[in-house]
This record gives C-alpha cells, structure tokens and sequence, in this order.
C-alpha cells in the first residue's frame, strides 16, 4: 500500500515537471495531477497491453516507433479522462510520455534509495 502511495505521488510531481516543461500538457492544480497519475497507471494496466499487443508488427517495421504512438494515445486518454489535466498538440503527444517516464523512474528510484523497504515497481504509472 505504501509503495502504491509513493508511486503514486511520484508520477503526480512528473506530471508536474512535464506540465512545466512540455507546451500542451496542461494541469490545474496537485489533485488533479493526483488523479491523472491514478488514470495513467489504470490506462497503462488496462489498456496498452492491447494496443501494444495489436500495433507489434508496425512497431516491427516502424523500429520501435508505433511505441511512441501507442504511448501518446494512453497519455492522451488518461487526459480525456481527467478534468483539469489536457494534453494538446503532437509535441504534447509525443514528448510527455517520455519526459513522464524519465522523470518518474529517477523519482522512484530516489524513493527506493531513501528506503529500500518501499517495494516500488517502477513499471506502474509510467507513459
């Protein structure tokens, strides 16, 4: 339970980092931002397994780019989903997963450093 809480907040202040340095991405305020970390981590749980699983072949022709896409689409989503968070043009689309995931997976594995007790799985929340 309390990893969840500290992956949880951790995505919440990428979703922060990412609503400041990627234009398009827009967030109203903290619970909000807690909120769409909830909507990105059901998102990811739900639903990008299909789509990962039904875009694997052009992911094979494209070289990997198809993952950008099928990324952007459940940020996007989780978007849709959530009042107070937007997501808005393609730099929007394609950079805020990664600058998410980039910025939650340095943010889990400080929590992890600070206690190792925490069993935070890194995968969980990330665009």
């Amino acid at each position: 339970m309390l990893g969840f809480l500290f992956t949880t907040l951790a995505t919440a202040l990428s979703l922060l980092v990412v609503d400041l340095a990627v234009p398009g991405v827009d967030l109203a305020n903290f619970p909000a931002a807690i909120i769409a970390a909830i909507a990105i981590g059901g998102v990811n749980a739900a639903i990008k397994p299909a789509l990962s699983t039904l875009s694997m072949p052009l992911n094979v022709i494209s070289l990997g780019f198809a993952s950008l896409v099928v990324n952007g689409l459940c940020f996007w989503l989780a978007a849709v989903l959530v009042p107070g968070f937007g997501v808005s043009g393609l730099l929007a689309f394609f950079l805020g997963p990664v600058i998410l995931s980039a910025v939650n997976t340095f943010l889990n594995q400080y929590f992890v450093s600070r206690n190792p007790n925490l069993n935070i799985k890194t995968g969980v929340g990330n665009g």
